[in-house]
């Protein structure tokens, strides 16, 4: 058995239920919007499943599937367990655990532009693997920030079939696009709505609740080398190491549209600087 559950409906291109400015730095790591965006979520789902007494098992989280760097939703996922955490310790049940969906990614395309045929047919060449033997006799939960054309939908039910699983099982969103009428680019229309330019991101990274995710990486990495120059030269130590480990953590390294601007940040902040530390400069 599986549900399908989303805070928001999304039947109107001018009306979200949530500020799309709010959504677009959460997508690009401003972690303050996460906590909202899960509690409300947490909330939401605690109302519809867990006041109904839906779930007896222990139940198991899942964050959207990644490889090496955790996605936007990753951060969202945090304050969705911290909430229900608190309403199934206060009634005596166990509290969640989480596991991983692991992914193989395939492609750099922007999944925000493309329909419904061209997402699935992206996507079908990522591989999923999932750890079956943890999840035995437990009700699952996986959670993502919006559904759009279901192709991710679609991939999890799947993976879930392939591995056998006969768990019960809930997929849960933030936002959920109801009206098909509505173009899947809208996606895009919500993720850049704050983010027109690479140096929109200086304040998100700045701010003292800032988590990085997959979606800030590429967009960095993609950046036209000029630009991307400039804006890598204004960012700490720290930054540039974080976005480097992350980077080749996910094997963008062998992405050839990446490698420019990654080797101008090697060469540049992590070679020389290393070689200054070890030299104790």
């Amino acid at each position: 058995m599986y549900k399908t559950i989303s805070l928001h409906k999304i039947n109107d291109s001018d009306y979200f239920g949530f500020e799309p400015s709010d959504y677009s730095r959460f997508k690009y790591g401003d972690d303050e919007i996460a906590n909202k965006f899960g509690v409300a979520l947490g909330n939401y789902f605690i109302e519809k499943i867990l006041k109904q007494g839906l779930i007896k098992n222990q139940i198991v989280v899942f964050s959207s599937p990644y490889a090496f760097i955790p996605t936007a939703t990753f951060a969202l996922k945090n304050y969705f367990i911290f909430t229900i955490n608190r309403w199934l310790a206060e009634n005596n049940f166990d509290s969640v655990q989480e596991s991983k969906v692991n992914r193989t990614i395939t492609y750099k395309e922007d999944y925000g532009e493309l329909d419904a045929a061209e997402r699935l047919k992206l996507i079908g060449n990522d591989s999923f693997h999932i750890d079956e033997k943890f999840l035995e006799n437990k009700t699952l939960l996986f959670l993502d920030d919006i559904k759009i054309t279901g192709s991710h939908e679609r991939m999890i039910i799947k993976t879930i079939n392939d591995f056998g699983l006969k768990n019960d099982f809930y997929l849960i969103y933030f936002a959920e696009l109801i009206n098909p009428s509505i173009h899947p680019n809208i996606e895009n229309y919500l993720n850049y709505f704050s983010v027109k330019s690479i140096f929109d991101l200086q304040e998100i990274i700045n701010s003292k609740k800032f988590k990085i995710n997959t979606r800030i990486v590429k967009y960095i990495l993609f950046t036209d080398s000029n630009s991307f120059n400039i804006f890598i030269e204004a960012q700490t130590n720290e930054f540039r190491n974080l976005l480097y480990n992350m980077a080749i953590g996910n094997n963008y390294h062998k992405i050839e549209e990446y490698q420019q601007n990654l080797q101008y940040l090697a060469s540049n902040f992590i070679i020389n600087n290393n070689i200054k530390i070890h030299n104790g400069n």
